[in-house]
């Protein structure tokens, strides 16, 4: 005798059930064990993050992540100051003498900005914190990225910053993000935000993340490139193994801090 089809709230139950207990829920997967199709489960999982009860990601959904940090970008610079600078001095040995890179917005890539080894480099940032860290450089033949400064992120990323990056193809382009998931890949908590991130990502030879142990496994709303796009991912040194280990098994170049 085939059993009863679950009623929506009873489907909504059990999904977040799933939710709290594993953190992420994949559609296909959720369509054969409660026997509806992935349609059905897609517009559940719409409605379940319409109503702020999960993330809704490529494939399924993640439980809702912590809150993004908050306050200015020197602001933030402050909180874990010792862990984004070791993260920093790791991320700067990425960097070749005579090398074109692009340094995001962003308290980790603030500590980046102080670490660059003391070689004869081309930076280019939409960040004003960054540009005025690097102006008593004079190893670095500075470039700024324009328009209006969104205040709330530190940096620009309009219409005019966007043009500007059409005409640039950096090295090494350092990503601020606020959040690295293996299913959501690197995202941040702004539209326009994203938009200027993707661009810049497609036209740069590579690509760089540094995550605090915070980010990893956060996902925030918008996404910016998936982890098989992301070239190096550096890591605190007390990252955990098996986690570490999915991550470079996704195919990125995984650095530890300290290591």
């Amino acid at each position: 005798m085939k059993k009863e089809p679950l009623l929506l709230p009873e489907r909504h139950a059990l999904i977040l059930q799933q939710l709290n207990t594993e953190g992420r829920v994949l559609a296909a997967v959720l369509a054969r064990e409660l026997d509806v199709t992935e349609d059905t489960i897609r517009r559940d999982l719409r409605d379940l993050a319409a109503a702020g009860l999960c993330q809704k990601v490529y494939g399924g959904a993640v439980r809702m992540p912590a809150a993004p940090e908050g306050g200015t970008l020197t602001q933030r610079m402050e909180r874990q100051q010792s862990d984004k600078s070791r993260l920093a001095a790791a991320a700067a040995t990425l960097i070749q003498p005579g090398a074109v890179i692009f340094i995001d917005a962003g308290s980790s890539n603030l500590a980046i900005a102080e670490a660059l080894p003391p070689v004869t480099l081309t930076v280019l940032t939409n960040a004003p914190s960054i540009a005025a860290r690097l102006l008593d450089k004079p190893n670095v033949d500075l470039i700024m990225i324009g328009g209006r400064i969104k205040q709330s992120l530190g940096g620009s990323v309009g219409a005019t910053a966007l043009r500007e990056v059409e005409l640039i193809h950096p090295d090494l382009y350092f990503i601020g993000a606020c959040g690295v998931d293996l299913d959501a890949g690197v995202t941040a908590v702004d539209y326009e935000e994203a938009e200027f991130k993707r661009r810049l990502a497609a036209q740069s030879k590579a690509t760089a993340v540094v995550a605090t142990g915070a980010k990893l496994g956060a996902v925030a709303s918008y996404r910016v490139l998936p982890l098989s796009q992301l070239t190096h991912l550096i890591v605190e040194a007390d990252a955990a193994e098996a986690l570490a280990a999915d991550y470079a098994a996704a195919g990125v170049n995984l650095l530890r801090a300290g290591a």
